[in-house]
């Protein structure tokens, strides 16, 4: 299969152009978050690049009861409209429970699966009968093949619009590893296939009461994964991590993205051709 799939503006295939998911972790307030998505545009147009702008409006799987999670649904959803009428991004934002879906579809342009529920059949489900695509992030538990299965869950519905997320895989207790073999394998479902740049160097729970990250090797992953077939990579950005309130150890700066996108860019141009 090598449908193209649409998401907002732009047009995505399994080999075709390269493009971002990108964001914060979570939607802390409007103006940082609209920030945030402006500069992101310009970056889209001055690169040429397909960027969706990623915001989560309700982390439910944190770490700590006290840890911030963001506005919520109704609010969430808000800010990310505000953030879709004014730049044209298209919005890509994660849908825990099945109560969500339904409002969450009226704003979003891709629905994410977070990989912590990627077998929730019924989220599946819910998410499959909005129409919209879905990104399915592969769950650190799970093998590159055995996403083959939840694929299945959305696709009865004839939902074929998907893009597969590989974001590490469980290492031992507070470490991620990536399998680069995992991108070969979930390209061979015939879907396009994204690596999650930033979460793959998480480290679950490594700071006790939040995840810990070493955002020194989001660089090089980024560019094995792309140099092994990825269709795009997600990332995880903020004006300044050291002061996010979530994620911040595994998030990029600003500043640090351009360069990196031009030379994935490149790299992406000689693998396909």
């Amino acid at each position: 299969m090598n449908d193209v799939i649409k998401i907002g503006g732009i047009k995505i295939r399994s080999n075709g152009p390269f493009f971002l998911i990108a964001g914060p972790c979570v939607v802390e307030n409007q103006v940082k978050t609209l920030e945030i998505a402006r500069f992101l545009k310009d970056l889209s147009q001055d690169l040429e690049i397909g960027i969706i702008f990623k915001a989560s409006y309700d982390k439910a799987n944190r770490t700590s009861l006290n840890s911030f999670r963001g506005p919520g649904l109704d609010e969430g959803l808000r800010i990310l409209k505000t953030i879709k009428d004014e730049t044209g991004l298209p919005i890509v934002s994660d849908v825990h429970q099945t109560t969500e879906v339904e409002k969450a579809a009226t704003v979003l342009d891709l629905i994410q699966i977070p990989a912590l529920l990627c077998r929730q059949t019924d989220l599946l489900l819910a998410a499959a009968r909005t129409g919209l695509p879905i990104n399915l992030k592969k769950g650190q538990f799970l093998s590159p093949w055995d996403i083959e299965h939840a694929i299945e869950k959305i696709t009865s519905l004839n939902n074929n619009s998907i893009l597969l997320t590989e974001r590490g895989t469980f290492f031992g207790y507070n470490n991620l590893v990536v399998d680069i073999r995992s991108i070969a394998i979930m390209k061979g479902f015939g879907f396009p296939v994204v690596f999650d740049a930033t979460h793959s160097v998480q480290l679950p729970g490594g700071k006790g009461t939040s995840s810990g990250g070493q955002r020194e090797f989001v660089g090089h992953l980024s560019r094995a994964a792309v140099a092994a077939g990825a269709d795009g990579v997600f990332m995880e950005v903020h004006p300044d991590p050291d002061t996010a309130l979530c994620d911040g150890p595994n998030s990029i700066p600003l500043q640090e993205l351009r360069p990196m996108l031009a030379q994935m860019k490149k790299i992406h141009h000689l693998v396909t051709g």
